[in-house]
């Protein structure tokens, strides 16, 4: 599968992660934030159908120096290789790439080898969701981590007790390297990858829910979460940013939810609710 590099010139940190959120919306899946620079991947098919909103995206917050560029399918883990730093989550994890040193001061480490898969460690969301699964008691406990990626949640989730975590993703390629990933982190035997959207959680019960996606998604989704949590239950939800906080607890809380926990980081959100 061939894609396309999105190349955008950002003024700050907080317009790069605002597009971000906003590109999300498209069927862009992996963003890699450079100094003034934004690199949003996209599959080349996929771009035909949404480029005019994406340029619109960028003419509404002012940005006129970008480029898309052809990058080659076999090209993406050397493109990740050369910008794929390891990730420290309060001096406790590591989210690093086979190729980076081991830390055997961390708690646990996380080995990915992303691809063109969302869940590095690198983006805020991730990053809190981690420090919000590490608070979390997971002993003997079923999951479900929804819009997988990577797996790097679900990983988390199982060194941290889990009984039990299905991997949950709509993308084929996210799919694929959730798999892959898990394998080489040893949890084949507890984490299930599953291609598919909210339809497949019908029949199901967990008792925490891991959502990293985005707000749209997470607010026309909710209800099919709540369907299989648990009395009791966990849910986190990241994804989002600071201003879509309101909108969020609102949701949750009108639907029996209480808000536990949150994190703040560069103008993103990750909150944490407890079912009754």
């Amino acid at each position: 599968m061939n894609y396309i590099e999105l190349n955008i010139s950002v003024p700050s940190a907080e317009i790069a992660d605002i597009l971000t959120a906003e590109l999300s919306e498209l069927p862009f899946d992996s963003f890699v934030p450079e100094r003034n620079l934004l690199k949003a991947y996209i599959p080349q098919d996929a771009l035909v159908d949404c480029k005019a909103d994406a340029d619109a995206i960028l003419a509404q917050y002012g940005i006129s120096e970008f480029r898309y560029v052809q990058i080659e399918s076999q090209n993406w883990n050397a493109l990740w290789e050369s910008n794929f730093e390891p990730v420290d989550v309060d001096g406790r994890v590591m989210i690093r790439a086979p190729f980076h040193t081991p830390n055997p001061n961390a708690e646990f480490e996380i080995v990915i080898m992303p691809k063109m898969s969302f869940g590095t460690g690198h983006h805020s969301t991730t990053k809190m969701m981690v420090e919000l699964i590490l608070d979390m008691d997971l002993q003997d406990k079923r999951g479900l981590d929804m819009g997988s990626g990577t797996g790097v949640l679900s990983i988390a989730a199982c060194h941290r007790g889990a009984q039990s975590v299905d991997a949950v993703d709509i993308d084929d390629f996210a799919f694929e390297n959730c798999a892959e990933n898990i394998a080489t982190n040893g949890f084949s035997h507890l984490i299930t990858p599953i291609l598919g959207d909210a339809k497949v959680l019908a029949g199901k019960q967990y008792d925490f829910i891991l959502a990293n996606i985005n707000r749209n998604i997470l607010l026309a989704d909710m209800d099919n979460y709540l369907n299989c949590l648990a009395p009791g239950g966990e849910i986190l939800f990241s994804g989002f940013l600071d201003e879509d906080v309101a909108i969020m607890t609102t949701a949750a809380t009108s639907r029996g939810l209480t808000l536990t926990a949150e994190r703040h980081h560069a103008g993103w959100a990750a909150l944490h609710f407890t079912r009754k």
